[in-house]
């Protein structure tokens, strides 16, 4: 019979968690001794006289960069634009730096022999050869959130700019010319603006100009039409997003698909008073076919940001009054020039320490999607307590994905869970890197499964493990609603619903009354607070489990009488500090 379901159900995407089949009980193995762990300390381990490391910056970057990146690497300095100085420069390097003017491609990569990471400060890929990175063996990452204000306000400003006629309005006066008249503007009240890619840039624009009491609709064939909704957003094809738009703005990545969307054809279907704004990446609005719009009068203004080559100084879209541009501005803020410089300065000291990199975009071959990152620190604390529950080292572990997130590649959670599952047991530091090794080095077995199917909850992630007297192990959780909260959600086949908080315990004995209060008045004697309790079972008068949040870690001493008291099959103190 399974387990029966504790009071206070998790929720996750209003799906109620459902009831698991017991793994069975296990004999009574003391806590494994656990070594004090802090916060990790990302730094690169040198052995006296060991050279540091060595960090290219081959662009001008924020001074909060390099204070970012500290005192454990030698940092050199290049003009990445000049492509001799360049190949000099990173022969040696272990990582390298960069903004949008140095390229690194296949034959850089080819020269860098000691090449571990590229670290884009900033967005865009554009000047990095991700494949042949991948490759190599290099790690490519970048700051994917440290722009996005910034853009989505230039952005507006550019679409308030060609509204308003400011740019020929002020090269006019500056020239001693008062013409009021000649430069009448249109309103964004009331008007509709069509937003081409609903990402996060995208969404910061049309919440932005909602408050301008705009109406905003949408392109994005990878969003749910609810999920633009909620954010007041009708969806909508491209081809009528063209002819309902007033204004227009385009926040997409430039890809093969991307690249001309918006040309001769599509400019003919949109209205005569559309104002284009392009601040994403150049090449995505056909400049040849915008420049003849615009001077033909089929479409009011533009603004525009980006261009299909750059630099870009003489093209014949800057004759047109109609047209406002900058420079590609859209990352030239202090803040997201400091927030994109700190970004990618704390990725290369996890990327050179061999820890995993939220903001990698080529791990194992495949890129982190935005759906599986929040289920990696909440996987490796599923290993750590795997490893508390089993009191040693599985023979065989079984890291099994289930639900929405089995869309997208996974294998960075059988990494973090491996990571998890040894940073208890062995002295030296457990990284993504060296996880697998360990494993293998013991004799485990390591599977990944995934499956779609999740009756029980949007997405599910389960570590099974077979020890060597044959017992089972295992330990489920998941992410709770918009905050992406953790919780336990089984423990050896019980269904419980716990955060896992720095100290837990976890109780295996035959149920009958008293048992609860007995470990309550043993804790308190010990001074030590509950902070949240879970009771389980498989039947009356069967088998119980009692998983506990504590605020202090539990003392063997206290331990062990509660072992006594309540006849425990199982005790299990879990320190994730």
């Amino acid at each position: 019979m399974p387990p029966a379901r504790p009071s206070g159900r998790v929720r996750f995407g209003g799906e109620a968690s459902g009831p698991r089949v017991q793994s069975g009980g296990h004999s009574v193995v003391r806590p494994l001794r656990r070594r004090h762990r802090g916060p990790i300390a990302v730094t690169v381990p040198q052995t006296e006289g060991a050279a540091r490391p060595v960090v290219l910056i081959a662009e001008e970057l924020s001074p909060a960069t390099v204070e970012a990146l500290g005192p454990d690497f030698e940092i050199r300095y290049a003009d990445g634009s000049d492509r001799s100085e360049l190949l000099a420069a990173i022969s040696d390097a272990d990582a390298i730096l960069v903004r949008s003017a140095t390229k690194v491609d296949a034959e850089a990569l080819a020269v860098a022999k000691s090449l571990k990471v590229v670290a884009r400060a900033g967005v865009g890929l554009d000047n990095v050869d991700v494949k042949a990175a991948t490759q190599a063996g290099v790690m490519v990452v970048n700051a994917p959130t440290s722009n996005i204000v910034s853009a989505a306000e230039l952005a507006v400003g550019l679409m308030l700019a060609a509204a308003r006629h400011i740019s020929p309005a002020h090269a006019s006066l500056k020239n001693g010319e008062w013409k009021r008249s000649k430069f009448t503007g249109i309103e964004l009240y009331e008007k509709t603006v069509g937003i081409v890619g609903l990402g996060r840039i995208g969404v910061l624009v049309a919440q932005r100009l909602s408050a301008f009491g705009m109406t905003v609709i949408a392109y994005d064939p990878y969003v749910q039409a609810g999920r633009a909704a909620q954010m007041g957003v009708r969806l909508v094809d491209l081809e009528t997003l063209l002819a309902e738009s007033d204004f227009m703005s385009v926040h997409l990545p430039k890809t093969t698909e991307t690249a001309g969307l918006i040309g001769a054809d599509q400019l003919a279907k949109a209205k005569s008073s559309l104002v284009l704004v392009n601040a994403a990446r150049g090449g995505i609005v056909d400049e040849d076919a915008l420049y003849a719009a615009l001077k033909e009068g089929r479409i009011a203004g533009a603004g525009l940001d980006v261009f299909a080559t750059e630099p870009c100084t003489d093209s014949p879209l800057f004759e047109l009054e109609n047209v406002v541009a900058t420079p590609h501005l859209g990352a030239s803020t202090d803040e997201a020039q400091e927030k994109a410089g700190i970004a990618v300065a704390r990725s290369v000291r996890l990327a050179l320490s061999g820890e995993l990199v939220p903001d990698a975009v080529n791990v194992q071959g495949g890129v982190i999607a935005e759906d599986v990152r929040p289920g990696i620190p909440l996987t490796e604390k599923l290993g750590r307590i795997f490893t508390g529950l089993a009191g040693e080292v599985a023979q065989q572990i079984d890291v099994e994905v289930r639900g929405e997130i089995t869309d997208f590649d996974v294998k960075v959670l059988e990494l973090a869970a491996l990571k998890g599952v040894f940073c208890d047991v062995v002295p030296d530091q457990v990284s993504y890197v060296n996880a697998p090794l360990l494993a293998a080095e013991r004799g485990t077995a390591v599977r990944l499964i995934t499956d779609a199917d999740s009756p029980d909850h949007r997405n599910l992630i389960t570590l099974r493990g077979t020890l060597a007297d044959g017992s089972q192990v295992s330990v489920s959780g998941t992410l709770v609603g918009i905050t992406q909260k953790e919780r336990i959600v089984e423990v050896n086949g019980f269904d419980v619903d716990l955060e896992p908080t720095e100290h837990l315990a976890f109780l295996t004995y035959v149920d009958r009354p008293g048992m609860v209060g007995t470990v309550g008045r043993i804790l308190g004697d010990a001074s030590i607070n509950i902070a949240g309790m879970q009771v389980s079972r498989d039947e009356k008068g069967g088998q119980a489990l009692v998983a506990l949040s504590v605020d202090s870690a539990i003392g063997a001493e206290a331990m062990a009488e509660i072992e006594t008291a309540i006849e425990a099959s199982s005790v299990r103190g879990i320190d994730l500090t």
